[in-house]
């Protein structure tokens, strides 16, 4: 199976090419945030180093978020151009559960990956390695980080979180909880053959259109408008945008 992975969810971009497992060429680039300006060009160079062709494409994985709302929306609204016009397979994958899978199946630790979400807060879940299986622990959620690591202190098993913890998530606690550690840096950033890896054996979604992002959150201008709109949908906002 000749699988493409793309996950642009935060501030790496990363492309992966992977045919039966085995990884045939990637690119991370984590310096520059205009994904949609270099996501294609990465794709088609990947293309042309492994000597493939569109045609020659049987999946498209990606990463569905949370993360970044604009890159999200770049590599879900890639991912789905390509599979429909290419008529292949389409899979999404947590952007949380990719950052979880750098860390090999033999650790028995609870896994947190976190992305900061601004204002103190993150997204973050809870993986854990299972019988060579990363089974979801807890869901994939918005909260604040105070409010993260509050519930990770009452865990009875070693936690590890991978992620970049920024500033201005630091100045919102003191310490981690005793039974907490923090992974070095390099565990935060997302492997796309790992994403591949978890989308090979998924099903497809049924149908490419509806497939949408995982934000978790509304965004600020929803917010604003709810405020001035109580008592009204979310569909009410989208009509009148």
């Amino acid at each position: 199976m000749k699988v493409l992975a793309i996950d642009t969810s935060n501030h790496p971009m990363s492309v992966a090419l992977v045919e039966d497992e085995q990884l045939l060429a990637t690119t991370t680039l984590n310096m520059v945030r205009n994904h949609s300006i270099y996501l294609m060009p990465t794709i088609d160079n990947l293309f042309k180093l492994v000597q493939w062709t569109p045609a020659d494409l049987d999946r498209v994985v990606v990463a569905q978020g949370p993360g970044s709302y604009t890159g999200i929306r770049i590599a879900a609204t890639t991912a789905k151009t390509l599979a429909d016009t290419l008529k292949v397979a389409l899979v999404g994958v947590s952007s949380l559960e990719v950052v979880a899978r750098n860390v090999l199946p033999t650790s028995d630790q609870v896994i947190v990956p976190f992305f900061d979400a601004r204002r103190g807060n993150v997204f973050a879940g809870a993986y854990q390695w299972q019988d060579s299986r990363l089974v979801n622990l807890i869901e994939d959620q918005h909260l604040a980080m105070t409010t993260l690591l509050d519930q990770l202190g009452r865990v009875d098993r070693p936690v590890i979180l991978l992620g970049h913890l920024t500033k201005r998530i630091q100045d919102q606690f003191d310490d981690l909880p005793a039974n907490v550690s923090l992974a070095p840096r390099a565990y935060g950033i997302p492997s796309t053959y790992q994403l591949a890896l978890a989308g090979e054996d998924r099903p497809a979604v049924q149908a490419i259109d509806p497939f949408v992002p995982h934000y978790l959150r509304i965004t600020e201008a929803e917010a604003n408008w709810q405020k001035l709109h109580p008592g009204e949908n979310r569909q009410n906002y989208v009509r009148e945008v």
